[in-house]
């Protein structure tokens, strides 16, 4: 267990009062909060309200956390998400475990920040369909949210600005570490992975290679790839980073995603169109999907059936204790 201090994205630090005293073995001893929203507590449990809260969508029939359950890793266990009046995405809801250390947000990167992130599926057709006026409009209307803000920020004034601080906030306490994987890398408990899950870690350092991509205390290098999920029959069916960039290197590359708490997360990829962490190694082994712009670090593995099964033991390990509301 470590102790937390704010730290800041730069300038003197404000004085806020600390979320956590403690977080779990593994991930930084930091918590990285910007200076221009600090974290407090009134701001967090409005954020959490908010998060829950079907208000926020059109038709007052989904809510953040119905792509993003908490059993599920903060995922939803579908191919893709679900929105308003059954409206089917693009893209898998990826998880919000340790996004508080992240660099981009969405599969595509296009969101610098979490602020930037929460506000988006607001106003998505495919998610919550509303619009940023309405929301501040039904929030306005309800006093019990207008003393939340008052207390939150010191106003009664609601903005859109202001729900996505607090939207932010209540993201950046989800955490979660101190997995059998930190107890045997950290602590040296020899007992904490089985003989099967080290032969997996070994590979996953060695021979396989996940390192290029998955690499540091949230196993991901927060960078794009393509691996050629996006790539079918010749062409590609989502542009994915290029969308944001105009690249042509980033043509069908998206953001690694972290692997901590893997096992909760199913299905993967961008698309949800694996099912299985078994799936997901054996596309790996195979060198992904070729295609013009696949990732040079992508290649064929040749591992043995045992070996396969050394990962997934390794990647299951990685499930941790979640700490935060």
């Amino acid at each position: 267990m470590l102790v937390i201090s704010l730290e800041l994205a730069c300038g003197p630090r404000p004085p806020v009062a600390p979320f956590f005293s403690v977080l779990p073995l593994g991930v930084r001893p930091t918590l990285p909060v910007p200076i221009a929203n600090p974290i407090t507590r009134e701001k967090v449990e409005l954020g959490r309200r908010l998060f829950l809260d079907k208000q926020l969508s059109r038709d007052n029939s989904v809510a953040c956390a119905s792509c993003h359950i908490p059993e599920r890793g903060f995922t939803d266990g579908r191919p893709v998400a679900i929105g308003v009046g059954g409206a089917v995405g693009r893209r898998n809801a990826p998880t919000l475990l340790n996004r508080a250390y992240g660099r981009a947000f969405f599969w595509d990167g296009r969101a610098a920040t979490l602020e930037q992130q929460a506000l988006l599926p607001m106003v998505t057709a495919t998610e919550l369909a509303n619009t940023h006026e309405e929301i501040v409009r039904r929030l306005e209307e309800r006093p019990p949210y207008v003393r939340r803000f008052t207390r939150a920020f010191g106003t009664d004034q609601i903005t859109i600005e202001r729900v996505a601080e607090a939207i932010a906030n209540f993201e950046r306490t989800l955490v979660s570490g101190d997995s059998p994987f930190d107890r045997y890398d950290v602590l040296r408990d020899t007992m904490a992975l089985s003989p099967l899950a080290r032969q997996g870690l070994e590979l996953f350092r060695g021979r396989a290679n996940c390192v290029v991509c998955h690499d540091g205390l949230l196993f991901t290098d927060e960078q794009f790839h393509n691996t050629g999920v996006a790539w079918r029959d010749g062409a590609v069916a989502d542009s994915g980073r290029f969308a944001v960039t105009r690249r042509w290197e980033d043509l069908g590359a998206f953001k690694t995603p972290a692997l901590r708490d893997v096992a909760l997360t199913a299905p993967y990829m961008h698309d949800g169109s694996v099912g299985t962490l078994e799936e997901v190694v054996d596309f790996y082994d195979r060198g992904g999907r070729p295609n013009p712009h696949l990732d040079a670090a992508i290649g064929p593995l040749n591992l043995t059936p045992d070996q396969k099964g050394a990962l997934v033991e390794f990647l299951k390990s990685l499930t941790g204790r979640r700490v935060g509301t």
